[in-house]
């Protein structure tokens, strides 16, 4: 799939992420992360989106990030709806995902 617009999703609320998409001129995924637990977490905050995005299709992408405390399944979640966004698709199966 591909990027056809920027797109955003999440808060910057405490125990939330603020995810946004575009399209990288590289093909890889380009994630920046903003975080105060970065140090300890950022691997894994990383993994998780990186992780998220190949799931969802698509190829190349950057990716910022500001968390604000997010459990992985935030992170998922503010991923997929960012990449669904952005790419105008609404075939991705949200039932398919624990």
């Amino acid at each position: 799939m591909k990027i056809t617009t920027p797109a955003s999703a999440g808060t910057m609320e405490s125990g939330d992420i603020m995810i946004e998409i575009e399209s990288g001129e590289q093909q890889s995924v380009e994630v920046v992360l903003k975080s105060s637990v970065a140090n300890e977490f950022g691997k894994q905050i990383i993994a998780t989106i990186r992780g998220a995005v190949e799931e969802f299709g698509l190829e190349y992408a950057v990716i910022n990030a500001v968390d604000k405390g997010a459990l992985d399944c935030t992170i998922r979640a503010r991923v997929f709806a960012a990449c669904q966004r952005a790419t105008g698709s609404d075939a991705f199966d949200w039932g398919k995902r624990a």
